[in-house]
């Protein structure tokens, strides 16, 4: 059976647990024998110095070694008497409790006196015992380097115990801790986990819930962010979809109609006639033509053949060629522009946009009338890096929603989508486009003048001096 993640988290967490429970386990232990024996060795040399003390003493009193010889009653109430213990008529053939290692007594002549039957180590230690500044014996001492006494091995054996009933104990807090540690966090990556599979078959309203600030809160908020973008994307491809659709149809029927007159005879073949086709015919081309356009621009397909130009000289090509037909409509077109602005950009792509804006203005502009004359200001802000154009026309305006939509394609401000005043909606988001390509901004808001206001930012190749 596959281990999930969960289970991969668990036991990866329960063994660091575990692994550094051990590891101080065993360095308590180690640490704990050696400080008791370092404990006891320094005990047993005490002892040794105490018992050497009460030999002199004794030594004095008798002048000579003769209570010790064949007299282990004696060694042991001397030894008792060091310990301070108060039943002096014990007779136990065992040391006091006290002593942990064997020990022997020697007169000057390395004589053994008194102490263990067993034969002396190398490694055992010599003391003197001193009387009034002279050496009339000694005390030879098995260093302690391990645990001999059994109520010393019990004990250690005892808290050996208690070490591994804590480390089990633990242990099993660890395995709790770890268990619902780790289900708090894999429940917000399994919730992650769902919302990928919905948006995986096609379900973009799924959300998951944020509900801390870490890095799964963060990325719980962008695949939030995400399925917003993707449910935007499905519902602008439908509506794309939709608008071709309703865009094509349109001069097809009119087409299909018309053809179908010309065939029963409903309607001659008049020059009359044959306009009204060629006036659908290029409807639908100049559809496809922005449909084309479009696409190459948002895959970044457009040839953008860039050099320095001057932006303003371009920008006044384009409003003299859309002079005479703003005069027809009764539109008067204004101006206040520096002499010259040098960008990097493409001129033909630059042409379109200006004339894009230009279309725009002059289909949704109305004329001029008594109370308000209809016209286009267009003027320019430089500074040392950039270019600001203010493209402002006058009434009728748009609303706050309209605003939030105009650059998407297919999106009119009229509600009829008329085409005898209105075009195909793509105008703007190619210029989005080109503005982008070129490495600029372009936004919309609501004119001074009653109309719609586009800001056109560019960046500049030199300082550019307004004249």
């Amino acid at each position: 059976m596959k281990m999930g993640i969960t289970g991969k988290l668990f036991f990866a967490i329960l063994a660091t647990c575990m692994l550094v429970l051990i590891t101080m386990h065993w360095g308590v232990r180690l640490s704990f024998e050696r400080g008791f024996t370092d404990y006891i060795r320094s005990s047993n040399e005490q002892r040794l110095s105490l018992l050497g003390n009460a030999l002199a003493e004794r030594y004095r009193h008798e002048g000579n070694w003769q209570f010790l010889q064949r007299n282990e009653k004696t060694i042991y109430q001397l030894l008792r008497s060091v310990e301070q213990s108060d039943d002096e008529n014990d007779e136990r053939a065992l040391p006091p409790q006290g002593w942990r290692v064997p020990f022997w007594i020697f007169d000057t002549q390395n004589h053994i006196l008194a102490g263990s039957s067993h034969p002396v180590p190398r490694q055992a230690t010599r003391k003197a015992i001193m009387l009034d500044g002279q050496t009339i014996g000694w005390i030879v001492g098995m260093p302690s380097e391990k645990l001999t006494r059994s109520a010393d091995i019990n004990f250690a054996k005892q808290q050996n115990r208690t070490s591994w009933m804590l480390i089990g104990l633990s242990t099993l807090l660890a395995a709790i801790a770890t268990l619902l540690v780790s289900r708090s966090l894999l429940s917000r990556v399994k919730r992650l986990v769902t919302g990928t599979h919905q948006l995986a078959a096609g379900d973009f309203s799924a959300r998951v819930p944020v509900t801390s600030k870490d890095e799964l809160g963060i990325l719980a908020n962008d695949f939030n962010q995400l399925a917003n973008t993707l449910e935007k994307n499905e519902r602008m491809r439908r509506a794309f979809i939709a608008d071709v659709s309703h865009e094509l149809r349109t001069p097809l029927a009119v087409l299909q109609g018309e053809l179908e007159a010309l065939e029963d005879g409903v309607r001659q073949l008049t020059p009359t006639s044959l306009h009204s086709l060629q006036a659908e015919v290029r409807s639908l081309t100049k559809l496809v033509n922005d449909l084309h356009q479009l696409s190459l621009s948002d895959l970044g397909a457009l040839t953008y053949k860039k050099s320095n130009l001057n932006l303003i000289a371009l920008l006044e090509q384009a409003i003299a060629a859309y002079h005479s037909r703003f005069s027809h409509k009764g539109l008067a077109i204004e101006t206040e522009l520096p002499q010259s602005a040098l960008v990097f950009g493409d001129p033909d792509r630059l042409s379109q946009l200006f004339h894009n804006l230009l279309e725009n203005s002059l289909r949704y502009t109305d004329a001029a009338n008594h109370d308000a004359p209809g016209r286009l200001h267009i003027s320019a802000t430089v500074t040392k890096q950039s270019i600001l154009l203010h493209w402002q026309d006058s009434a009728p305006g748009v609303t706050d929603e309209q605003l939030s939509q105009i650059f998407e394609r297919f999106y009119r401000t009229e509600v009829s989508r008329n085409r005898a005043s209105g075009g195909s909606g793509l105008g703007l988001s190619i210029c989005w486009n080109i503005v982008d390509a070129h490495g600029g901004e372009i936004s919309a808001s609501h004119s001074t003048l009653g109309g719609l206001e586009i800001k056109l930012l560019l960046p500049l190749v030199t300082e550019v001096v307004s004249q």
